[in-house]
């Protein structure tokens, strides 16, 4: 196509990329948000719960980097409806589930699904950025962000008053995202490997190997600060607000709710600001800025926590999409494997952090688990150990490669 500029974002696929994941995202958060029915039903302890997180997330953290390994060697664009298909299996078994056991394998599909959906998505809005990798990135994961906040909403107005097998009815989303990831597994297949070649062959990495090592090692603990407190928030916030502040559970998901939506808000912001200021300073603002106010957040009132914990969300949210896009340019030419890597770190993180914490619970108190997680963000101190990738030192990063304009949709 002639008129068409170098380096064009295909925002098309970007918007259908980002409305699957917030469809894939939705389905997993209706799981979550239905702890306190679930914890009724069958009558769980917090350590159950947070059992419930582990598996769930464990079977996705330990699957995405295989698959994303693999994907890097053999492309497979239509594994996105594949994933999609059995994220919809493991809903069904939720909605139906007799006893606890059943309870764990549906989330164990969740997490399946998950590890196979996330990081061939990831790469697809890489392909279809244009150049500007954290954009893409933060439209795709605004998608996701967005499609978790509404776990509480459905559950509150939707699965609270009908019971359990209510959520049967949110598989019509699943199968909405399957056909749209099948037209994106065609996108896939007809540009994809394409653009990679070009991204792959601009690419030249300066770092040794060790310095590659060392720059992983301090993403992975802040990726730990940041989803340890994060499975603070959203396997236990409700049960904070009911127990402390005396809230009904409705209120309490409709707080939750704000805090997600605001997760949503900061993801969009991180990845544009990262395009432009560099990285590291939106990591360095992201985790060790929110640190205040974690600190203040346990001894406050209900109004106060609300802002503040809306306030976290916006800032925290904005890390992921710098961490995964600096991991990326740090090892070019896996990105599926990176992608995998870290979105499975931010599953089996959060579920280790959600165990580890509901026990943590259940032999203190949920008010306790707060003060102690409130100093988690500290970690985002070891920022200062990144060296600096392109324009991460100030100023926007260098481009990725000229991608001819014939390569992508219109």
């Amino acid at each position: 196509m002639t008129g068409r500029q170098e380096n064009s974002t295909a925002y098309g696929v970007l918007g259908a990329a980002s409305l699957c994941h917030m469809l894939n995202d939705m389905v997993q958060s209706l799981f979550i948000a239905a702890y306190p029915i679930f914890k009724g039903n069958f009558h769980l302890s917090f350590g159950q719960i947070g059992a419930l997180t582990l598996v769930f997330q464990i079977t996705a953290s330990l699957l995405q980097p295989v698959v994303g390994l693999y994907t890097d060697r053999k492309p497979l664009p239509y594994s996105l409806p594949f994933g999609m298909t059995i994220s919809l299996a493991g809903l069904l078994t939720l909605a139906f589930a007799p006893s606890y056991a059943m309870l764990l394998l549906g989330g164990a599909l969740l997490g399946i699904g998950s590890s196979i959906f996330h990081p061939e998505s990831s790469r697809l809005a890489r392909l279809a950025s244009g150049g500007a990798h954290g954009m893409a990135q933060s439209i795709f994961q605004v998608g996701g962000n967005f499609g978790s906040s509404l776990g509480p909403l459905l559950i509150a107005f939707v699965v609270l008053p009908r019971g359990q097998q209510s959520l049967a009815w949110f598989s019509l989303a699943s199968l909405l995202g399957i056909v749209l990831l099948s037209g994106l597994g065609r996108w896939y297949q007809l540009h994809g490997r394409t653009i990679h070649k070009k991204q792959i062959a601009a690419k030249v990495q300066t770092l040794t190997r060790r310095q590659v090592g060392r720059a992983l090692a301090v993403l992975i603990a802040l990726t730990m600060s940041k989803y340890f407190y994060l499975a603070s928030i959203t396997s236990y916030y409700v049960f904070y607000l009911m127990q402390h502040f005396r809230l009904s559970q409705k209120d309490a998901q409709l707080d939750l709710f704000l805090f997600l939506a605001a997760v949503a808000a900061g993801t969009v912001i991180g990845g544009p600001v990262g395009d432009r200021i560099g990285r590291k300073k939106v990591i360095w603002i992201s985790i060790a800025g929110v640190l205040p106010l974690t600190l203040l957040l346990p001894y406050v009132s209900l109004p106060i926590t609300v802002v503040l914990s809306v306030l976290i969300g916006l800032v925290l949210a904005s890390a992921f999409s710098a961490i995964l896009v600096y991991a990326q340019e740090l090892m070019p030419g896996r990105v599926g494997m990176v992608s995998g890597l870290f979105f499975g770190l931010a599953f089996g993180l959060g579920g280790l952090g959600a165990a580890l914490l509901g026990t943590l619970a259940d032999h203190t108190s949920i008010v306790f688990v707060y003060k102690v997680c409130a100093f988690l963000p500290a970690l985002g101190l070891l920022t200062v150990l990144l060296p600096n990738l392109g324009g991460d030192g100030g100023g926007r990063p260098s481009p990725t490669p000229s991608l001819d304009a014939e390569e992508l949709p219109a």
